[in-house]
């Protein structure tokens, strides 16, 4: 029995994920200018056309492949303790950035966004208000649990935490690794926790 590969009413999910996973692959392998659809056909094992039903140009497999392994790997883990929380989120945004094909898919979307306002605001759509909602959940749970103060501005402390990891990750190139993000936890929570 063949595997089923799509349909007039709706494409599979397993050529969905073989197209993604190719596109990361390949963006990884060749960078975003040697990205091509008929080469993510190949490497996918799908027709170029059963590419074009779903995805109007590469950068919109890019974003959905971003999109997805972002929802996938970048929900916040609940230990019940605040400091907790955000090290270890803070670590798996730093990693999900830098070591997995996901974080070279969103750089090289960043990248191409700075010339392509359409592209920029799919991501903040696509991506960042999402993420930014997600990197406030730790925060919220600490209010909810008193571990922080009521009244404080959420999304500034959100984005005092995350904010340097992108600016490492799309700006300076500098490491991110434990040690840092554990400290932006630290200097933004100190004088905040009991």
């Amino acid at each position: 029995m063949t595997a089923h590969r799509g349909n007039r009413h709706g494409r599979s999910e397993q050529a969905r994920r073989s197209v993604l996973e190719a596109a990361d692959d390949l963006l990884v392998e060749r960078g975003y200018a040697q990205l091509t659809i008929e080469g993510i056909a190949a490497r996918a094992g799908v027709a170029k056309q059963t590419i074009y039903r779903w995805w109007q140009s590469k950068t919109d497999v890019l974003m959905d492949a971003f999109t997805t392994d972002a929802r996938e790997a970048l929900l916040p883990p609940d230990t019940g303790e605040v400091v907790t929380d955000l090290r270890l989120h803070l670590r798996g945004l730093a990693i999900f950035l830098t070591e997995n094909d996901a974080g070279a898919v969103f750089r090289a979307l960043h990248g191409e966004a700075q010339h392509d306002a359409v592209l920029a605001e799919r991501l903040r759509v696509a991506h960042l208000t999402r993420q930014r909602a997600l990197n406030r959940e730790p925060l919220e749970r600490a209010v909810a649990r008193g571990e922080l103060p009521d009244g404080l501005d959420l999304d500034l402390l959100a984005d005092t935490l995350v904010g340097p990891i992108y600016y490492r990750v799309l700006v300076t190139g500098d490491p991110v690794g434990a040690d840092f993000t554990d400290g932006l936890v630290d200097a933004a929570l100190r004088g905040l926790t009991p």
